[in-house]
């Protein structure tokens, strides 16, 4: 790796900014893309979700001794913050740090990431060549960008899963993308006036979709016309709605248990073994015909149904993939969903994040592909090890800890955390890592799609 050139880092959310506070500290510059108007500008679309977990768990050690020395106050460790005061409290003053300010470059999407000069059937010196980053800026400008290295920490945010079975798009879903909202739309805050009154599918059967559905059920108290419809393509909805008052967390337990009485009250209706295969938009709403042949008409449809990860742009990368959930290869089995929560996910970092194309690393969300079951401390982890490998520190890199419960807890919304009282400093509180209960608890970052088993499309 050339220590002459920067490092990109695509995506400022927190594991981007978490990313370059550690090149930072380890004398190496950071040169940061970010597709959205500001730091964070994914969060911002889910802004008015509260994370299960308190704030002692959404803040990098690396990012919080950055921000130390500019007076900025850590907010009280034990609370458990909105995601859009994750991004006014944490996220927007350590983008305003003068040494992340400084090589941030906001309205800038990259498009593509190669090796200088050669295409990935090239093999000769490639493990030397830089790599060229090609960002759009939004003044329309294209421009190439020479680094050393890459960190892809862009998340999953921006390629949700379609509606439709089989992986793909039912027919007509593009055609009916007016009707078809954000995947967490703030259905009683920014965007009621898109729901109020009118008729809402939820499609999917994660934490999103309960979420979603309670939301509703609060706005159609307020507007009596508000319908409100579900979906998912099981033939139950008792996995979503868990183990109510047994469930080992509270806030979860109680989450299911309100969604079930507001089905059983038939104030939401539920539709089972709904897979759906069509959209015919009229006059009149549009129509979703499920598979065998059922039909529901609704006015704006909600997509609960999980995401992927972007990989057009990294096509001239050499990279090794997992075949079912589009992880590193070696990552891939110790997520996959159908055998794993995030709480069972065991540690990892720079190895095992490692791709045939040396010092490119995929981190954070995007790294678990379209497993849904991604933590915020995980993705800490994983940069604090790439950057120790990057600047050839194999030792540190190596060594990963990371401390997480076996409670498949994959989820964001209201909830309670124990009132123990705050360390003088935040550094060191995140430095003992220690639960307020005695076993830590990790916290989601993005879309809270995953069940007991991540989940998310019923």
């Amino acid at each position: 790796m050339d220590e002459n050139l920067p490092v990109a880092v695509i995506g400022a959310g927190p594991i981007g900014l978490a990313a370059a506070a550690h090149l930072l500290e380890r004398g190496l510059v950071p040169m940061i893309f970010e597709a959205g108007p500001s730091a964070g500008a994914a969060i911002e679309q889910w802004r008015h979700i509260r994370l299960f977990s308190p704030w002692r768990f959404n803040l990098d050690a690396a990012a919080v001794r950055l921000l130390e020395p500019t007076g900025w106050e850590s907010p009280r460790l034990t609370a458990l913050p909105y995601g859009g005061e994750l991004v006014d409290n944490y996220l927007a003053p350590l983008a305003a740090t003068p040494e992340i300010a400084a090589r941030l470059q906001t309205g800038s999407k990259v498009v593509a990431v190669t090796r200088k000069g050669m295409d990935k059937t090239h093999v000769r010196d490639r493990d030397a060549t830089p790599f060229t980053v090609r960002v759009e800026h939004t003044s329309g400008e294209v421009r190439d960008y020479t680094v050393s290295a890459v960190i892809d920490a862009s998340g999953t945010w921006s390629t949700r899963n379609p509606l439709g079975t089989s992986g793909l798009p039912a027919i007509g879903e593009d055609r009916a993308a007016v009707r078809i909202s954000s995947p967490l739309p703030d259905v009683s805050g920014r965007d009621r006036g898109s729901f109020a009154g009118r008729r809402v599918l939820v499609v999917g059967a994660g934490h999103s979709a309960a979420n979603t559905l309670i939301n509703l059920a609060d706005l159609a108290k307020e507007e009596p016309e508000t319908g409100i419809l579900w979906a998912v393509r099981g033939a139950s909805a008792e996995k979503v709605y868990g183990g109510g008052d047994a469930d080992g967390l509270p806030a979860r337990g109680q989450l299911g248990a309100r969604l079930r009485r507001l089905v059983e009250s038939g104030r939401i209706e539920l539709h089972t073994s709904f897979g759906i295969s069509s959209f015919t938009d009229s006059e009149h709403g549009l129509t979703v015909t499920s598979g065998d042949g059922r039909a529901l008409v609704t006015d704006v449809v909600v997509p609960c149904t999980g995401f992927r990860p972007d990989l057009d742009m990294l096509r001239e990368l050499r990279l090794n993939l997992d075949p079912a959930v589009e992880a590193p290869t070696e990552l891939g089995p110790l997520i996959d969903p159908e055998f794993h929560s995030c709480g069972t996910v065991p540690p990892h970092g720079a190895k095992v994040l490692a791709h045939p194309e040396k010092d490119f690393y995929i981190v954070g969300m995007k790294s678990y592909g379209r497993a849904p079951t991604f933590l915020l401390a995980t993705g800490y982890e994983q940069v604090r090890s790439v950057v120790a490998a990057l600047a050839g520190d194999q030792v540190a890199a190596d060594t990963v800890h990371l401390e997480l419960p076996e409670t498949g807890v994959c989820s964001s919304d209201a909830g309670t955390s124990c009132d123990v009282p705050a360390a003088s400093s935040a550094t060191e509180e995140i430095k003992e890592a220690s639960g307020c209960c005695g076993t830590p608890e990790p916290v989601l970052i993005g879309i809270p799609t995953g069940l007991a088993h991540g989940r998310s499309g019923g």
